[in-house]
């Protein structure tokens, strides 16, 4: 039916066509354990540990040597079995999810790997399509597609074609984070991934990883380096023990009791000038003298 005097259908002001468009969704994901204890070979190496990773922000774990990071991590990937307790994606068992389910949905970035001799930066990216193939099935043009993606935002394309053991320690890291991203995950679990790094490559290899997290991955990286989880993380998980001391965002969990208690060192903390994120600070008894905690 027209309108009156012959009139067109008015156009809604484009504030109010807007109104009407459909909504762009993005989807949460969330990784959850629920007081997982894990043990090795009757040692108790995790104990009750819960947590919370949720799509966008970095989760760090940090802790002295033995806490339990690298164990936690495993677990949280299924690939270290949990004597009780549960790990959760999106609700779903990680557990009983099958080995090519669990990699299309979380990537890992281990410590210490080496990539095979013999390829090029594109084919290393791209075996991190091998759990979205079918058996002896081949890569199709979706898949390069992927791994082009995965190259661009690691920011390695330009070295695609660069055999991988000609590449620097940096370079090789940023390979092994864009072969993860090539699985198209929801999670990405990183462990030390600044480990043997210098200063110019853990920025940037730290700046990829929370430019990934805004970009909706759920990142849990498992760091060493108590100010570079400081400046980087959106919450912290200490560890001490096998068992969660401390949960919440840097300034909360970086103080001076929490740090003695979980290492045994005296430290004194203050604000980093720029940022105003948590600057830890040893003290040398001897010296008396402050030096910045690594």
């Amino acid at each position: 039916m027209g309108f009156p005097g012959g009139q067109s259908r008015p156009r809604l002001p484009s504030r109010r066509r807007r109104l009407f468009s459909t909504p762009v969704v993005v989807r949460v994901h969330e990784l959850v354990a629920d007081t997982i204890s894990v043990a090795y070979h009757e040692r108790a190496a995790l104990h009750g540990v819960s947590l919370r990773a949720r799509s966008g922000e970095i989760l760090a774990l940090v802790g002295p040597n033995g806490a339990g990071k690298s164990t936690l991590l495993r677990a949280l990937d299924a690939t270290q079995p949990v004597l009780h307790g549960v790990v959760r994606l999106d609700g779903l068992d990680v557990a009983r999810m099958s080995a090519a389910e669990r990699a299309r949905r979380i990537a890992v970035v281990p410590q210490g790997v080496r990539l095979p001799e013999g390829f090029s930066v594109a084919e290393v990216v791209l075996m991190g399509r091998n759990p979205h193939l079918r058996t002896f099935g081949r890569e199709r043009p979706h898949d390069h597609q992927v791994a082009h993606e995965a190259m661009r935002r690691a920011g390695v394309l330009d070295l695609a074609a660069r055999p991988v053991h000609e590449l620097s320690g940096g370079e090789q890291q940023r390979v092994i984070i864009a072969r993860a991203l090539a699985q198209a995950p929801q999670v990405l679990l990183l462990d030390e991934a600044t480990a043997h790094l210098d200063l110019r490559h853990q920025t940037a290899i730290m700046t990829l990883v929370r430019g990934l997290a805004r970009q909706g991955l759920a990142v849990v990286a498992a760091l060493h380096d108590l100010n570079l989880a400081a400046l980087f993380a959106d919450r912290l998980v200490l560890l001490h023990g096998g068992a969660v001391l401390a949960e919440g965002p840097p300034a909360t969990v970086l103080t001076r009791e929490l740090l003695h208690a979980a290492y045994g060192a005296d430290v004194v903390i203050d604000a980093h000038p720029r940022h105003g994120t948590p600057v830890v600070h040893l003290i040398d008894s001897e010296r008396g003298l402050d030096h910045v905690c690594p």
